[in-house]
């Protein structure tokens, strides 16, 4: 019985020694994961790219998203199964180690309804590596493997309007309207518009506007909105302000207006600048009319025009009657004739 015990002891023995000597395990050290973009903006797609730095005959990769950010599209070197937040990549050699693989890779698209900055990332384990013939066995890799990227809008410029009359009069209150806008605004959380204004000398500038509040705010000595400032940002910013200006001499003003990012040292986002010019309300030009009415004299000197050209009830007779002169010619040929033909009767 000892005996036999003996030769199955070294049986198992051997066969461990045999089995160790072909597959063994190991360290995947040369594995590298990166994506093809470091910034992605919405409604475009990005790859993540896993380079094996060795061919490999099987494996497991593991690939997590942030799917409120991005959409899964596909996955190259594998069958790929989506769970929601994970893409999961597999893959075995059928040739028998013919046909091994040295990269795999998936790709996302981010949502195109994506309108501020997301700071993001994908991460990467893996499981079940082995070499092109399974002679290595590799370690299983799960403290994941980490890539950052962001996803962020192409964000377009704030501008700002000012609409104001041609026609302005000093000391008269004058309806104008403060316009920002950006089709694709970058986000702000403390925002604030702020006007400055350069006037001549020994005049003041006024741009009074009324919040909701109906409190009255001078944007030019206090700015417009909370002094903490306000939130702006993402698609089709459309912002509009009713204001009245209000000028006290005549001259040319110079008014700019800024929108500043309070958590950046009141940084500008955008700055724009305005001539405004006063005139006195005696001199001032009068706006300008489709059809401007005709003067006194204009008026009066068509008056007499138009009664002078009337329209006749009857044609004048113009050059001369040519029947007359052919009637008198026949009447002397009758009168010659007549006299003619007594004459022979007489004889």
């Amino acid at each position: 019985m000892k005996k036999i015990l003996s030769i199955l002891f070294l049986l198992i023995l051997l066969t461990s020694i045999i089995f160790t000597s072909n597959s063994y395990a190991a360290a995947l050290n040369t594995i590298n994961v990166d994506t093809n973009k470091t910034t992605v903006e919405p409604g475009q797609e990005v790859k993540v790219l896993v380079d094996f730095g060795q061919s490999l005959g099987t494996y497991t990769i593991k690939v997590s998203y942030d799917d409120n950010i991005f959409d899964y599209v596909s996955a190259e070197g594998g069958t790929a199964n989506n769970t929601g937040d994970k893409v999961n990549v597999v893959f075995h050699d059928t040739t028998g180690g013919t046909s091994p693989r040295n990269n795999m890779s998936v790709t996302f698209k981010a949502k195109d309804n994506i309108t501020t900055s997301n700071p993001t990332e994908f991460t990467v384990v893996a499981e079940g590596l082995a070499n092109a013939d399974a002679s290595v066995t590799f370690d299983d890799i799960t403290t994941p493997i980490v890539k950052n990227l962001t996803v962020e809008p192409q964000y377009v410029d704030y501008k700002i309007k000012l609409d104001r009359p041609q026609n302005i009069i000093k000391g008269k209150e004058t309806e104008m309207t403060i316009e920002y806008s950006s089709s694709m605004g970058r986000y702000y959380e403390h925002a604030r518009l702020i006007g400055e204004v350069t006037t001549p000398t020994g005049a003041t500038a006024k741009l009074l506007g009324t919040d909701q509040a109906g409190l009255e705010h001078d944007i030019i000595q206090s700015g417009w909105g909370d002094a903490q400032g306000y939130k702006i940002g993402g698609k089709d910013v459309m912002q509009r302000l009713k204001v009245k200006g209000l000028f006290s001499e005549v001259g040319t003003y110079t008014i700019t207006l800024s929108l500043i990012d309070r958590d950046n040292s009141d940084k500008a986002i955008a700055s724009s600048t305005f001539l405004v010019n006063v005139s006195n309300e005696q001199t001032a030009p009068e706006e300008p009319t489709t059809q401007p009415p005709q003067t006194t004299t204009q008026t009066e000197n068509n008056n007499q025009v138009v009664n002078a050209v009337k329209t006749p009830t009857k044609l004048p007779k113009t050059g001369s009657n040519i029947y007359i002169p052919i009637i008198l010619v026949m009447i002397v040929l009758v009168v010659i004739y007549a006299y003619q033909n007594r004459k022979n009767q007489d004889r």
